[in-house]
């Protein structure tokens, strides 16, 4: 049983209320610049919140295999500050900031050291198998409401 822990990949992990996802840029992820495509933050940021539900006891694949529906992403503002390059090694850091009923809302930065390359703010909305906003289930709710970040953006 060891052995089997000791290949699961590492993961995030919550510094109070805060989530920190670490990753590392490769030669995949960067366009004939060398620097890291536009596109690919937001694959880090996705990573990063599917992570920080995992790791905060929400199990998003046996909602979606009962039937309750699954998140999609209801607005995303992304501002590019700086560029990640081959081998950087990245945190995403993220927040909760709002619930709603049927919604989550996320601040997300990619950060480098100290310097923020990228930071976005995100909506997840909970969508019923139908297509149709549904409402997060109490107990997502309930650990959400925990996590709702109290400082300063």
């Amino acid at each position: 049983m060891a052995d089997a822990e000791q290949d699961q990949p590492a993961g995030g992990r919550f510094a109070g209320r805060e989530h920190r996802f670490a990753l590392r840029v490769y030669f995949e992820d960067t366009d004939l610049s060398g620097v890291v495509y536009h596109a690919n933050y937001l694959r880090y940021m996705e990573r990063a919140r599917s992570d920080m539900l995992r790791v905060g006891g929400i199990d998003q694949r046996v909602a979606f295999e009962a039937g309750e529906g699954s998140y999609a992403i209801a607005s995303l503002a992304i501002r590019y500050a700086a560029p990640a390059r081959l081998d950087d090694a990245l945190v995403i850091v993220s927040r909760i900031t709002q619930v709603r009923a049927a919604s989550v809302a996320i601040h997300q930065r990619v950060m480098c050291g100290g310097l923020v390359l990228a930071e976005a703010d995100v909506v997840a909305a909970l969508i019923a198998p139908n297509g149709r906003p549904r409402r997060q289930p109490r107990a997502w709710t309930d650990i959400y409401e925990r996590l709702v970040w109290q400082g300063e953006a």
